[in-house]
């Protein structure tokens, strides 16, 4: 209907046949597909004050473009990321575990071991749920689904079919809607790696540099990936700056890739867990401006996964070691770097797993598993803590 009638058809076409007076909802779907809807949401706010308007659009460029010219203190725009692991266990009304309103995740090194065992007794009730989780992700309608297999069918359809060859073609007068598939298929297959344009322009023969480029930002743009960027650390350089790529959804990646093993598969359950993590940490510090990146340096050119920029001094380091025995050696990159940071986390697999290291260096480090650092998270923000300390 928007596309093809204007804004102000649609809402007289309203006033004079149905509702006369403007203290009124107006809803608006996929919005930056109306012509000058940007000038019509000005021209709502400035002349009905009595008018309420929500519009939602998956386009996040021309939506940040039209809230610059035309929104500036007239309206909010409001990132909105798929369900964290706690909201989907919310979603579903499973058996949550009861933890108090004030916990959070680094102050777990401070509690005795007892106190840690009985919060591990709680969230344990959780475990069983995640691996469906990382499944049909965090899309509300699939999550809800009874058929998983058919939701991830559905997942897939709207993101390749829908997004790829319909929404940001037209949206950026994108000639060749098999380049875009074809970038977004390698960035599935290599979600959590670093990424080089060179690499990806080499392994798809026949796309320009520039081609990859731009479409990796039309792809972040349309919320389908983050790019993680390298954080400098310790007075430690960083290298060339590549960046980690992550599916914005870890459910993307395995509806798009059809891969029925993933679950069984070591490595693959690795890159899946690093994604849902990046995601879920990428999300809970936004609204912060946190800056969320990873480091890789020193002549060993060690790395963190992940490393959020907490304060102007202090950073904290997220290390996912998502299998079986996970050992942390002192000579890893987080042992080593634990000193200098406000918080240093290792993601593990088992619930056993959860507990203190202690590093030569002298600062402790959190074990905790990923569906329990995931839900802590979300638990942290539903109680309106910023912050994991």
């Amino acid at each position: 209907m928007l596309k093809l009638s204007g804004v102000n058809d649609i809402l007289e076409c309203y006033h004079e046949n149905i509702y006369p007076n403007q203290d009124v909802f107006y809803f608006f779907d996929e919005i930056q597909y109306a012509q000058d809807w940007d000038k019509w949401l000005k021209t709502i706010y400035d002349m009905q004050p009595d008018s309420k308007v929500v519009a939602t659009g998956s386009a996040s460029p021309a939506l940040i473009k039209g809230n610059q010219e035309s929104g500036a203190g007239r309206w909010t725009t409001i990132q909105v990321p798929t369900l964290s692991f706690y909201e989907y266990c919310e979603l579903l009304n499973v058996d949550r575990p009861k933890l108090a309103k004030d916990l959070k995740i680094t102050p777990l090194l401070h509690k005795t071991q007892q106190e840690r065992t009985n919060i591990m007794l709680q969230l344990s009730k959780v475990q069983k749920h995640f691996n469906r989780y990382l499944q049909v992700g965090g899309f509300p309608e699939l999550a809800l689904a009874d058929n998983d297999s058919m939701a991830q069918q559905i997942m897939r359809e709207d993101v390749v079919d829908k997004v790829l060859k319909r929404d940001l073609p037209s949206l950026y007068n994108i000639r060749n809607a098999t380049e875009l598939e074809r970038i977004f298929l390698y960035l599935c297959n290599v979600s959590s790696e670093i990424v080089s344009i060179g690499a990806i322009t080499k392994e798809l023969c026949g796309v320009s540099r520039q081609t990859v480029e731009n479409y990796i930002q039309y792809l972040e743009s349309a919320n389908l990936i983050y790019q993680s960027w390298p954080v400098n650390m310790a007075g430690k350089k960083v290298l060339k700056a590549s960046p980690k790529i992550y599916i914005a959804d870890a459910a993307i990646r395995n509806a798009v890739l059809m891969d029925d093993s993933i679950l069984t598969n070591p490595v693959e359950m690795g890159k899946i867990v690093e994604t849902a993590v990046y995601k879920h940490v990428a999300a809970f510090y936004y609204q912060q401006a946190a800056s969320v990146g990873y480091f890789r340096g020193g002549r060993k050119e060690k790395e963190v996964d992940i490393v959020v920029e907490y304060t102007s001094t202090k950073n904290i380091l997220i290390e996912v070691k998502y299998r079986e025995n996970a050992t942390i050696s002192d000579d890893d990159a987080i042992s080593e770097l634990s000193s200098d940071a406000a918080a240093s986390i290792v993601i593990t697999k088992n619930e056993s797993d959860f507990g203190v290291h202690n590093t030569k260096a002298g600062k402790d480090l959190i074990r905790i598993p990923a569906f329990a650092f995931l839900y802590l998270l979300g638990h942290a923000e539903k109680n309106g803590y910023h912050g994991m300390d």
